[in-house]
């Protein structure tokens, strides 16, 4: 079964299809084997002259003879496509497609974020068609949760939490669905324009929450400074070239930090990179938070009053006032009312991360259970055009101004606790 992802900048498609049948792309068939069906995915923005310049006439949902080329192609295929427009009449949005033959849709959700950026995304729960593994327990009919977007482009500084408000409405959309439907035992593929690379704010709050990047993993490269340029799937409007194309998995985990937490921390670390921004250095940032109090502590009011200057609130889509008050909470770590230095340092400056390992949290984790659940592997990932994986754009690839993605996953019984189980 392979499951392909095209993007249209905001437009986005995904596709299922058995792996073990010769499918349109020859590299994934490939690497299936009869003895292990495989599940491919494939994340793709396809150029777009309303972007590029080229163009006025609207190129995705706004182009109906394009939508049409796709649907009727697709369709021939055996895919059966979900189409979603950004808001606001933006002309582009997302495209997912599964295979029918392969897969069944349970359920299809569309997630408007109705923010700065009108971005959109999809929710697709499906279930295959065969039987994913005929061993253990009997037969078991493989769920997966695929979730398709294309996130708001940083213009400037001001936008990072515009961007993890995006990511933390979906992960939000995303948890309420699994509980609702007692489905936290179903891994879940995230494919998307993340628009931002290895090194920003939403590439580590996703981390924290356990999502391992496909292409990173199948060529064994970690979150490092070192690793973060390796390779690029971008060329953007500035002409700068980056890795912003990603194929996420989430696994079923008992190692699994709390969403909110998550967030928090992701906040406090936008705090600061704000504040350096400014070339504040620590004690520097320290007394520029707690600017109108007398002693050496920071105020909520001189919090609220920072978070305005840094562009952080004060906008209709910047952090909102339970938000804010909610970080303040969590830097008060004593409950006292104020801020000291200690606390400063440990919430804002340099907060604690509980990074994942392979066997859970570096602080410790869960004891190991003999619960286990069916999730995935990383079998086998590529970028096309080939130089992008060696961190260069060819100037003769002239498809799109973004590579395609390509990943390819393969069953496995993975780990977890009862509750998740």
């Amino acid at each position: 079964m392979a499951v392909d992802s095209n993007f249209v900048k905001s437009t986005s498609g995904s596709i299922v299809q058995e792996s073990r049948r010769k499918g349109r792309i020859s590299r994934i068939v490939s690497h299936a084997l009869v003895a292990e069906p495989c599940i491919s995915c494939t994340t793709f923005n396809i150029l777009a002259p309303i972007y590029k310049r080229l163009d006025k006439e609207e190129f995705w949902v706004g182009n109906e003879e394009l939508v049409d080329i796709y649907e009727k192609r697709l369709g021939d295929a055996g895919y059966i496509n979900f189409k979603l427009a950004r808001t606001n009449n933006r002309g582009d949005g997302l495209l997912t497609a599964v295979h029918k033959d392969y897969f069944r849709i349970v359920d299809y959700r569309d997630l408007l974020f109705n923010d700065f950026g009108d971005r959109v995304a999809q929710i697709l729960h499906v279930e295959s068609v065969i039987p994913f593994w005929q061993c253990w327990n009997g037969d078991v009919q493989q769920e997966i949760l695929i979730v398709n977007t294309h996130l708001l482009f940083p213009h400037n500084s001001s936008l990072s939490i515009v961007r993890l408000h995006q990511v933390y409405k979906i992960l939000q959309y995303v948890e309420t669905y699994k509980k609702e439907n007692k489905l936290n035992s179903m891994p879940t593929i995230l494919c998307g324009d993340l628009n931002g690379s290895k090194r920003g704010h939403v590439y580590k709050f996703l981390r924290s929450q356990g999502f391992v990047s496909s292409y990173d993993t199948a060529h064994q490269y970690t979150d490092s400074d070192a690793d973060a340029h390796k390779w690029v799937s971008h060329r953007n409007h500035r002409g700068n070239i980056c890795g912003v194309d990603f194929i996420w998995l989430l696994n079923p985990t008992k190692y699994k930090k709390p969403l909110k937490t998550s967030w928090s921390e992701a906040v406090f670390s936008i705090i600061k990179y704000q504040l350096r921004e400014a070339s504040l250095l620590e004690t520097d940032a320290f007394a520029f938070l707690k600017a109108d109090s007398p002693g050496e502590y920071i105020t909520f009011s001189g919090f609220s009053e920072a978070l305005h200057q840094l562009c952080l609130t004060g906008h209709p889509h910047g952090l909102s006032a339970e938000e804010t008050k909610d970080l303040w909470n969590k830097a008060d770590i004593d409950g006292n009312g104020v801020v000291n230095y200690k606390e400063f340092q440990k919430r804002i400056w340099n907060p604690a991360r509980f990074e994942l390992t392979e066997k859970g949290f570096e602080d410790g984790g869960a004891e190991e259970t003999e619960e286990h659940s069916v999730g995935f592997n990383v079998k086998n990932a590529d970028l096309f055009p080939s130089e992008v994986e060696k961190g260069t754009w060819p100037e003769d690839y002239l498809l799109s101004d973004h590579a395609r993605l390509t990943v390819v996953f393969s069953p496995a019984r993975v780990p977890c606790s009862p509750t998740v189980c």
